[in-house]
């Protein structure tokens, strides 16, 4: 293995033994082969950069470099930005480490040299990422190349490999030319991307939420702060805002959106389909710190009368998080709340059973302007996981959730 920190600067001769320079960068092509260095850049003495592609390349070690042609064959260089250079673009750069599930600084770039149709070329194995490799670039220059390893391996080497980077590029058409996957970082948890989230400067939050697909993204987006999620929202075009609000839970839309300066508000909900945006603007109505102002309107309701059967039914056909489901709500003719039956209990009733009698008692329920305050001190009372929400004449408006008020809890403290 050889790093790169060891490669920079050391000379380079043509085939027959002539001085081209000193090398100055490696080149990665994403679009040929993610993990072959396709070009040598190297600094000639009266200043030129020329470009020695993978395929002339005779030698390669720590001490010089060599090609299998002589400098006429050599072209000079010219600019290319489908090509990763490993200075340039990789070195000192932030990168995603997700399986560490954090943001990392390069220090260094592993590499292995490898024999190859008669010729050598280097693969690109990891970014470097810990104390040793920092400390190894600190020293390069100062000392022995053969001391300074002996001096880094004192510590634990921590890289993170080349197939798991996933380079953090604010220009989103640069990264797509660059074909740099964040497949692995969709996969994480939208906690964990949130997490990763507050680390990065604002262009680099946009780049990261704008290659995930909408859903993870409005999923990693509320497990932001609000303020957060606003400006980040600010900073993006209005119709992928919409987009992403779109996949958020109404409360949590109705929350940002209420962040948002009007113009943009207006824009989002504007761009988004008619039924959520008519959800979002139902929860803006109601003022801050209330328990209208908390719930959300997505919820499973049926008739009194109806049985175990157009429960499941229900259940089925709700199109809204389930796992912020916990009854079904009954109403009445006239729209009033009339019982809730706890999920729990519908698996062991027979599907003819009437709904009523398996409603929970007593119902405890608030009206839409009630505190927050009044909300908690209810859920800690009684040990709630969801709590109706009612408008005049009783009618079910909708409901507050534990984690709804977990998080007034959190910023409480």
């Amino acid at each position: 293995m050889i790093y790169f920190t060891e490669l920079q600067n050391i000379p380079a001769y043509d085939a027959k033994g002539d001085y081209l320079g000193k090398l100055v960068d490696l080149a990665v092509d994403p679009s040929q082969n993610a993990l072959r260095v396709a070009a040598y850049h190297v600094r000639t003495p009266d200043k030129r950069l020329v470009c020695i592609t993978y395929d002339q390349m005779q030698s390669i070690s720590v001490r010089q470099i060599q090609t299998s042609v002589p400098a006429s064959n050599i072209r000079c260089y010219a600019p290319d930005e489908g090509l990763l250079k490993v200075k340039k673009d990789v070195l000192d750069q932030q990168v995603i480490d997700v399986n560490n599930r954090k943001v990392v600084r390069v220090n260094d770039v592993d590499f292995d040299i490898k024999p190859t149709n008669g010729h050598s070329e280097l693969r690109i194995l990891a970014a470097n990422v810990g104390f040793a490799s920092a400390l190894r670039r600190l020293l390069q220059g100062l000392m022995a190349k053969h001391t300074i390893r002996t001096l880094s391996g004192i510590f634990p080497s921590k890289t993170i490999p080349w197939e798991f980077v996933n380079i953090i590029e604010s220009d989103p058409a640069r990264r797509l030319k660059l074909r740099i996957s964040y497949d692995r970082l969709a996969q994480l948890h939208p906690a964990d991307i949130a997490d990763i989230l507050e680390e990065l400067s604002r262009d680099e939050q946009k780049a990261v939420i704008e290659s995930l697909d909408d859903e993870t993204a409005a999923q990693a987006l509320s497990e932001i702060p609000t303020r957060m999620q606003a400006a980040l929202l600010e900073s993006i075009r209005p119709e992928k805002a919409a987009d992403l609000v779109e996949e958020m839970p109404p409360d949590e839309a109705a929350d940002v959106l209420q962040e948002l300066s009007p113009e943009t508000s207006a824009e989002v909900l504007a761009d988004m389909g008619k039924e959520e945006a008519k959800e979002v603007r139902e929860l803006l109505g109601f003022e801050d710190k209330t328990a209208g102002a908390l719930m959300t309107n997505e919820f499973i309701v049926v008739g009194e009368s109806a049985t175990v059967e157009a429960a499941v039914e229900s259940l089925r056909n709700f199109e809204g998080p389930l796992e912020t489901v916990h009854f079904i709500y009954l109403v009445n003719n006239n729209g009033g709340l009339a019982g809730a039956v706890p999920i729990a209990r519908l698996p062991l009733a027979d599907l003819n059973t009437p709904l009523k009698g398996l409603s929970s008692e007593p119902l405890i329920a608030v009206e839409a302007e009630t505190g927050q305050n009044t909300v908690v001190d209810l859920f800690h009372k009684y040990n709630l996981v969801a709590l109706p929400v009612l408008g005049p004449k009783g009618h079910l408006l909708g409901v507050v959730t534990a984690d709804d008020v977990l998080e007034v809890v959190v910023h409480r403290r």
